[in-house]
């Protein structure tokens, strides 16, 4: 039986989708929540100076959508062929978009250049992003690709505290209710749901 460890902070972000497919693998994993304190030594053992990191026998694989990628291949969540392996790409880097357009506004340093970016954002860039949004999962029967459960409604369904943080929006669901549906499919599944209830509170 491989050994798995995965490396992440101790919040859910860019982890917890990973994290989720583990469990939905059955895959028993040991969970290095690394603290803010000790990545500046941890860093360089990295194969980028970043986390994500999956584990497995001593390997290490970086960057999270490959890493969710992965796990979805090896436990039957991705496409029946190259298109539909496209499908679920595309989709999930935009869902990667918006999240990365509005971190870089929430990370701003500047207080008076980060609000100013940020009424920008609501105004230009927000409304059509969350738009695409609402179609896409609408169109997928409330999954994020193919009409069913893949890889990517873990990758969402782990991001998405994440992202309303980033896009200063935490009743994104409540507006659009929709968005509510890939986060339940994952959840419903008993193996996601014990481990979710287990794992460590964190709010984004």
């Amino acid at each position: 039986m491989p050994k798995y460890v995965f490396y992440y902070f101790p919040v859910k972000a860019l982890g917890e989708g990973p994290r989720m497919l583990l469990a939905y693998g059955n895959i028993e994993f040991e969970d290095k929540r690394i603290p803010m304190e000790e990545w500046a030594t941890f860093k360089s053992k990295t194969p980028f100076g970043q986390m994500p990191v999956l584990e497995i026998d001593g390997k290490q694989y970086a960057q999270s959508i490959p890493i969710a990628r992965l796990l979805g291949r090896k436990f039957g969540l991705a496409g029946s062929n190259e298109e539909e392996d496209f499908e679920i790409d595309q989709n999930v880097e935009f869902i990667n978009d918006i999240r990365a357009t509005s971190a870089t506004v929430q990370y701003e340093k500047d207080e008076a250049y980060k609000a100013k970016k940020h009424e920008e954002n609501l105004a230009n860039k927000y409304p059509l992003m969350l738009e695409k949004l609402v179609e896409m999962i609408t169109k997928n029967n409330g999954h994020v690709a193919l009409g069913k459960l893949t890889w990517g409604d873990f990758v969402y369904a782990g991001c998405l505290d994440y992202l309303k943080t980033m896009l200063q929006m935490p009743d994104l669901e409540e507006k659009y209710p929709i968005l509510k549906k890939p986060i339940e499919a994952v959840m419903a599944i008993p193996q996601v749901k014990a481990y979710a209830d287990a794992a460590p509170k964190c709010s984004i």
